[in-house]
């Protein structure tokens, strides 16, 4: 990958317009999750099930992964600032609907729209924060841009979830609408103005599609997310099946915590030792899978999940920094096809978790399926060449 003509040429990252990638990137993560964390409550609120509140998270994920594509395609001409802010004032209205919305159908389609702008904003935000450094820094540029998501896991979700507890949940989307408000200023302050992309210059689906190595990126994306999922989606059965259903908040703040660890880890050496991150975490996400499937004793299995949390927190700014390197100017189109298979792996998983569930009668498959997968994309990064480190 090559720093475009218009990125300033110094080597101090401008930290101001990173953070409020970071920021920005923190508001979409917690628009996604927070009806999990207020489930219960926005089901008796909105007089539904609380299958139906469920499906507010689903059709958030399923609006990203239909949209993102075409969505970036039809925005790459738009300048990138201009789209920025259009995206946070998107974020604003569709979290005001939702905290004011009196209706489940109301806020079902706000939850559509709110997918379909988490879509071009996941799609944008890699190629923004590569482009306003130089080239050798793009990798870490993207690690702190992309460090609003495994916060949002570690911090964010469990203080809305506190917030919606104490207040209401629609306190908790309100807020988030008047966060979301004040990050306009903050970007107006410190992002830079940079243009869309020329027509000349804007390759098709298909084409990006075929540049060599780039379906090696998507499938090994695939293949990780699709067996961390399987496994993250059902650790609460998973851990009640080996008699530590307690330790549920535990495990998971011990992966999230992990998880911004493995950022930045994946933030220092991305540029320069990308190939080898991305095998260290496929083997490594593999062998906790694995640890987490052997052992019902607490205190290996808390090692197992600080070990995956640590593997996996990094695969946000991997994957999307190996897109961009085969990607090139096209970096935007890359990520949109990137985020879509994410969030396919992530509805995926969840189906076949729940499959292999069923089918077992109890949890015992879950993590050696989770493992497989991890392995599968450990065995595809290790023989193709996709993942170069320059």
């Amino acid at each position: 990958m090559t720093a475009d003509l218009d990125a300033p040429n110094t080597a101090k990252l401008p930290l101001g317009a990173l953070l409020a990638f970071a920021a920005v990137v923190l508001v979409g993560c917690l628009t996604e999750t927070l009806p999990a964390g207020v489930l219960l409550p926005m089901s008796a609120d909105l007089r539904v099930s609380e299958s139906q509140a469920g499906q507010l998270v689903a059709v958030y994920a399923i609006s990203t992964a239909a949209t993102s594509v075409p969505l970036t395609a039809l925005t790459r001409r738009l300048p990138r600032r201009a789209l920025l802010l259009g995206l946070i004032i998107g974020f604003a209205v569709v979290n005001a609907v939702t905290a004011l919305s009196p209706w489940y159908p109301l806020t079902l389609v706000a939850r559509v729209l709110a997918g379909a702008v988490s879509g071009v904003m996941w799609a944008m935000i890699a190629g923004y924060a590569m482009r306003i450094v130089p080239a050798e820094h793009a990798g870490r540029a993207l690690a702190i841009a992309m460090a609003g998501t495994p916060i949002g896991f570690a911090i964010g979700v469990p203080a809305g979830t506190l917030l919606g507890e104490l207040f209401g949940w629609r306190y908790a989307f309100g807020t988030m609408a008047v966060i979301t408000a004040v990050l306009i200023g903050w970007v107006l302050w410190q992002v830079p103005r940079l243009p869309g992309q020329a027509a000349q210059q804007r390759a098709s689906t298909k084409d990006v599609l075929a540049t060599p190595g780039f379906r090696t990126v998507l499938i090994t994306t695939f293949a990780l997310a699709l067996g961390h999922n399987v496994l993250y989606t059902y650790i609460g059965p998973v851990l009640a099946d080996a008699g530590l259903v307690e330790l549920l908040s535990t495990a998971l703040l011990v992966f999230g915590v992990a998880s911004v660890l493995g950022l930045w880890i994946v933030g220092s050496l991305v540029d320069r030792r990308l190939r080898q991150l991305v095998l260290a975490s496929t083997s490594l996400v593999a062998i906790a899978a694995a640890l987490i499937g052997v052992t019902d004793w607490w205190p290996v299995l808390l090692f197992a999940v600080a070990v995956w949390g640590v593997a996996f927190g990094g695969a946000p700014t991997m994957f999307p920094a190996a897109a961009a390197r085969v990607a090139g100017r096209d970096a935007d189109l890359a990520q949109s096809l990137t985020i879509t298979v994410w969030n396919i792996a992530i509805a995926a998983g969840a189906y076949l978790g729940g499959a292999a569930l069923d089918l077992a009668g109890n949890t015992t498959p879950l993590p050696w399926l989770a493992a497989a997968l991890a392995a599968t994309a450990f065995g595809i990064a290790a023989r193709r060449r996709a993942f170069r480190d320059s």
